[in-house]
This record gives C-alpha cells, sequence and structure tokens, in this order.
C-alpha cells in the first residue's frame, strides 16, 4: 500500500506545524542514533521524550539558555545547530527544527556511507529539499515544490512513485505548498517503510545533539 500526502494532514494541525514550517528530517538505515550524531559532528547532550521536549531544546538554545544542557557549557561562542537523534525501526532519524544540516551536500556522502539515506527539509520561506542517498552515489534529489525538475540515477523513475504519493509531476506553477510538505514524507515513507505518526512523534525517546554549522 501506497503512502499518501494525505496520510500526513496532522502536520497541519497546531501541535505540530512548528516542525512543518522549518524541519529537517534524516533517515539513515542500519546505524545508531549515537553513530549518526558522530557523522553530523554532534556533541551528545541530554534525553528528551517527544517532538514537543524536542521544540523546548531548540528554543532554549535559540534564546542562549547555555545552562539547559550539559553539553553546552564552554561553547557559548561557537554557532552551533540543535539536532534531536533517535533510533525508529533500524533507522537513525535526526530531527532538526529550523535546520538544514541533514540535506547538506557536503555532508550527504559521510552520512550515507556504507548505507542509504533519505532526507528532506523546508525552511520559512518553502524553500525544500528533498535527497534519496546510498554513499556517495545521488540517487534522487528535488525540490518538493518542483518535482518535475529532479536529478539523481532515479529521478526519471521516480516519476510514477512521486505521482501515487502525492506530488504534482506536471511544471505547472500553481503549488499547494502544504501539501508538498505531506507529500515529502510520504515519500520518505514509500522509501524507508519507516511510517512516521503523531504518537510515535509524541513518545520517541531522542537525544539532543549540537552540531558545528557548515
Amino acid at each position: 500500500m501506497t503512502a499518501h500526502a494525505t496520510d500526513y494532514a496532522w502536520l497541519e494541525t497546531e501541535e505540530f506545524a512548528p516542525i512543518a514550517e522549518a524541519y529537517c528530517l534524516t533517515m539513515v538505515e542500519g546505524i545508531s542514533g549515537g553513530e549518526l550524531l558522530r557523522r553530523l559532528g554532534a556533541a551528545p547532550g541530554r534525553r528528551v521524550t517527544g517532538v514537543q521536549e524536542v521544540l523546548e531544546a531548540w528554543e532554549q538554545y535559540e534564546d542562549g539558555d547555555c545552562d539547559a544542557d550539559e553539553a553546552l557549557h564552554g561553547r557559548e561562542d561557537e554557532e552551533l545547530m540543535v539536532v534531536a537523534v533517535a533510533e525508529l525501526d533500524g533507522w537513525a532519524v535526526a530531527l532538526e527544527v529550523n535546520g538544514y544540516l541533514g540535506t547538506t551536500w557536503e555532508l550527504l556522502p559521510g552520512l550515507a556511507e556504507g548505507t542509504r539515506l533519505v532526507s528532506h527539509f523546508r525552511n520559512v520561506n518553502a524553500v525544500d529539499h528533498f535527497h534519496w542517498q546510498e554513499g556517495e552515489r545521488n540517487r534522487l534529489h528535488f525540490e518538493p515544490l518542483f518535482p518535475a525538475d529532479r536529478d539523481g540515477s532515479d529521478a526519471d523513475a521516480m516519476a510514477e512513485v512521486l505521482a501515487k504519493v502525492g506530488f504534482d509531476v506536471s511544471a505547472a506553477d500553481d503549488r499547494d505548498i502544504e501539501r508538498t510538505t505531506t507529500a515529502a514524507f510520504a515519500l520518505g515513507e514509500e522509501l524507508t517503510g519507516l511510517w512516521l505518526t503523531p504518537e510515535r512523534l509524541r513518545t520517541a525517546e531522542f537525544v539532543i545533539g549540537y552540531a558545528p554549522a557548515p
């Protein structure tokens, strides 16, 4: 059964809107959360439960509350990015609030070394990217707002899959921004088999990490 953008309509609710508006979600198969933090160059901090506590950790860092986590002590002058990592169904999953590390071209080969990665990102200006990567091989990359313009070794073959999960793969300029975000989550599920639900995100155990900005 194919995942569909409508399965992720809950992202548009008040509870999850802060994540959907500006986020980066990175899923790497077969490695631990600790290894993903290492690949990101992140110092591990405290453990939290659920996306609301992830949001609180990000807000505390943005507010300059360096007492919130021992991992920040002595690093007040560094430019760091907050990344929350969990382990779900054999995948290390990194969630960034208003971040982008998991879709950074220079980091992708290292994050996907020896395995495969699916990551997608959107910022407050609706700039977005989707990546399917195996080691140094780019299998698929596109901007969800413009799914007709794709690159990667599997770009042409993915047209039917993109349409099935809810993307409009025509070259039309009139796009539903919210629909492209939910379709990106559906495509992530289709490629990984990792089904994200509100309850899973409310109960997932995350380690907060602090990674240097590239």
